[in-house]
C-alpha cells in the first residue's frame, strides 16, 4: 500500500520526499513510497521503498560525518524519541508506519544543484557519448563501452528542477550561483564522499557506478542534506555479474527505467502504471541493496 504523508505543517512535498516543520531549527523528512523515474513521479509506489531510503540515508550519514556534516539528528521511530521530544505532539503522535519512513533533520538553507559524481559511463552520460562522444561536454575516449568506468571520477552538476527535468551546469553556471570558493568546496567533497562510499560499497559485493548528493548551509556552514547514497539516488552493481559492454545486474531504480524505456513511454507525464511483477522485483532490490550495505534487514 503506498502510504500518503498527509500530516499538518507541511513545508514541501518533493517528487519522493515530503518535509514537515517541527519547531524553527528541525523538520521532519518523510521518504515515501513513491518513485519517479525520468524525473516524472510514476503512478504505482513501491512498498516498503521509503522505509529503505530512510534507513540507507541514516546509515550513510553516520559513516561519512567524518568527511562532511550533514543534518540529520534521528530517526522519527527512534525509542529515544519521546525523551528528546516529549513535548512535541506532532512527533510524539506521528502514525508508526509514517515514523518508520522519516528523520529528524537540522534545517539548513538548500543549495539548488544536484551533485553527482560518476564513476562509471551510463545512464544519460551513455547517452550522450553515443550521440556526441563526451561526458557533461568533456571530450571521451574513442573506445568507452557502457559500463566502462572513468580514469577518474568525474563530477557532473545539474540543476534541481522541482517539475520537468534536470539541466546539465557548466562550471561557470556553478560558480555564478555559488561563488568559485563554495563551487571547488562542493565538487571535492562529492568525489570524497563517493570515493569512500565506492570503497566500502566494493567490500560489500556492490559497485558505486554513480550517485547524487545534495548540499545546504547551516549558520554558514556546507553540510549534507536530503538522501545519501540510496538506490534512488545512486546506481548498485553486482560485483559478481558485472562487465562492460551490457547492462548491468542492478540493486537500484535502473530496473523501473529499463521497463519504462521498453513501453516506447516519451517520458512525459503521464507515466503508465508499473505491473506488479515489476514492483514486487523493485522492493526485493532495494531491501537487497539496504542488506548488502548496512548488514541488516527491514
Amino acid at each position: 500500500m503506498l502510504i500518503e504523508t498527509d500530516l499538518p505543517n507541511i513545508l514541501h512535498r518533493g517528487k519522493v520526499r515530503d518535509t514537515y516543520a517541527v519547531d524553527n531549527d528541525t523538520l521532519l523528512m518523510v521518504a515515501t513510497d513513491r518513485i519517479s523515474a525520468f524525473d516524472v513521479v510514476l503512478p504505482s509506489g513501491i512498498p516498503g521503498k521509503g522505509q529503505v531510503l530512510n534507513r540507507i540515508s541514516a546509515f550513510w550519514f553516520d559513516k561519512t560525518a567524518h568527511i562532511i556534516p550533514n543534518h540529520f539528528l534521528c530517526l522519527a521511530d527512534s525509542p529515544d524519541l519521546k525523551s528528546q521530544y516529549g513535548d512535541n505532539e506532532f512527533l510524539i503522535t506521528l502514525p508508526r508506519d509514517i515514523a518508520s519512513q522519516a528523520m529528524i533533520v537540522k534545517k539548513a538553507e538548500r543549495i539548488n544543484i544536484e551533485c553527482i559524481v560518476r564513476g562509471y559511463i551510463t545512464g544519460s552520460a551513455w547517452l550522450e557519448y553515443c550521440r556526441e562522444g563526451t561526458v557533461w561536454g568533456l571530450p571521451m575516449p574513442s573506445d568507452m563501452v557502457e559500463g566502462t568506468p572513468f580514469p577518474e571520477p568525474l563530477f557532473t552538476p545539474t540543476t534541481k528542477a522541482e517539475e520537468g527535468h534536470d539541466e546539465n551546469m557548466t562550471q561557470d553556471e556553478v560558480e555564478d550561483m555559488v561563488g568559485k570558493e563554495l563551487a571547488q568546496q562542493l565538487e571535492t567533497i562529492s568525489k570524497q564522499v563517493y570515493a569512500y562510499a565506492d570503497k566500502y560499497a566494493s567490500g560489500q559485493g556492490i559497485i558505486l557506478a554513480d550517485t547524487k548528493m545534495e548540499f545546504g548551509l547551516l549558520d554558514g556552514n556546507l553540510i549534507l542534506i536530503d538522501e545519501l547514497l540510496t538506490p534512488d539516488s545512486s546506481r548498485f552493481w553486482d560485483v559478481e555479474g558485472y562487465a562492460p559492454g551490457k547492462s548491468q545486474p542492478n540493486y537500484d531504480k535502473q530496473f523501473v527505467r529499463d521497463y519504462l524505456s521498453g513501453q516506447g513511454w516519451n517520458q512525459e507525464p503521464p507515466a503508465p502504471l508499473l505491473p506488479d511483477e515489476v514492483v514486487s522485483e523493485t522492493t526485493e532490490r532495494y531491501q537487497e541493496a539496504y542488506k548488502r550495505l548496512t548488514a541488516e534487514t527491514i
